[in-house]
């Protein structure tokens, strides 16, 4: 029978110390879950323990990996939803050490979701996947029925393990439900770390005052999800039922060109205008052009829409950073000096 609340729900998150996984943790302990956490917190992927502050005495908290057959034995039996976010999000680092994003987001994966159904079949599983596995589009918006074409090896493996998704669902009759998100942003984002996203070297040049370059002409669309609604998007797709699809888009309902996000962030944090810069080599070839995800079904389907436009988002994201700048020497401006911009 399908959950219509979370009050005294069992719930696992994995990577729940990281940047979307600690705000969905936070998010369900207010509603009343009983919360497990699982997250090895493996170098460069995003986790912090002080994500977790003011929740931490409420949940339930392993740092095993995933892959710990053993351990994932215990934790996994009575779990009523698994919110699957474990992984590596580098598109960069998978085409330098592809071998790690395969261990990363398919070893550690199918070990995972084997357990989950041998010890758990009944169970709700969301998984985190990314819009990055279509590629570079062949139409805009890009809905669930576009091909799948990924550019990267992060997107290929990312396409595997929702393939692991799939099969248990055709195979096992599992419930799973695969959300292919598009660029999160907002409170605990993990801007310190190299290899990350655009929006991260954005918020961190920003933070410091810095001029933000912007690679290639700055028209790219990118549609940008404060992370406050991608927590309400799983939410509500853990409580789906049986009708729900395997698959959905959760994008923005309007897209922003790169330019003009790195504007609004300027603006909102008093820094230099931006500027524009050439591609380096190896982010032009996995630079996807211009994206805007069709969201449409999954807004139909679960009565979801985005509620965060990009300048109160941006400016929540702003506010959030320098309040700890405040209360932390150096949180905001330590970590490296040199950012390694993915515009992806």
């Amino acid at each position: 029978m399908t959950r219509d609340s979370y009050q005294d729900a069992s719930v696992l998150v994995t990577g729940g110390m990281g940047f979307i996984g600690s705000n969905l943790v936070r998010a369900l302990v207010r509603l009343g879950a009983r919360v497990t956490v699982v997250d090895a917190q493996v170098p460069g992927c995003g986790a912090h323990p002080a994500n977790l502050d003011g929740v931490r005495d409420c949940i339930r908290l392993s740092t095993a990996d995933i892959q710990d057959t053993d351990r994932m034995g215990e934790l996994i039996p009575g779990q009523q939803i698994i919110f699957n976010l474990a992984g590596e999000i580098s598109h960069i680092r998978s085409m330098t050490d592809p071998l790690r994003d395969l261990a990363i987001n398919c070893a550690a994966q199918l070990q995972f979701l084997n357990r989950c159904r041998l010890s758990n079949p009944s169970a709700t599983i969301v998984y985190a996947s990314s819009r990055q596995v279509y590629g570079r589009p062949k139409y805009l918006p890009v809905d669930e029925n576009h091909p799948v074409n990924p550019v990267d090896f992060n997107g290929v493996h990312k396409h595997a393990t929702e393939q692991y998704h799939f099969l248990l669902r055709q195979q096992f009759h599992m419930r799973t439900i695969c959300l292919r998100l598009g660029n999160i942003y907002g409170p605990r984002q993990a801007i310190h770390q190299d290899c990350r996203g655009f929006l991260d070297a954005f918020i961190l040049a920003a933070l410091q005052r810095k001029q933000i370059e912007v690679f290639g002409d700055g028209k790219q669309l990118r549609g940008l999800i404060y992370v406050d609604d991608a927590v309400e998007a799983f939410l509500k797709a853990g409580l789906a039922g049986s009708s729900a699809a395997p698959v959905y888009n959760v994008g923005a309902t309007a897209p922003h060109p790169l330019l003009e996000i790195a504007q609004t962030l300027c603006r909102i944090a008093d820094c230099p205008p931006p500027r524009l810069a050439p591609f380096p080599p190896e982010r032009l070839s996995i630079d996807i052009g211009g994206f805007h995800a069709n969201s449409e079904k999954f807004r139909r389907e679960f009565s979801w829409f985005p509620r965060v436009g990009l300048e109160e988002g941006l400016r929540r994201t702003i506010d959030y950073f320098r309040s700890r700048m405040k209360t932390s020497s150096g949180s905001a401006s330590g970590g490296k000096q040199e950012r390694r911009n993915e515009t992806l």
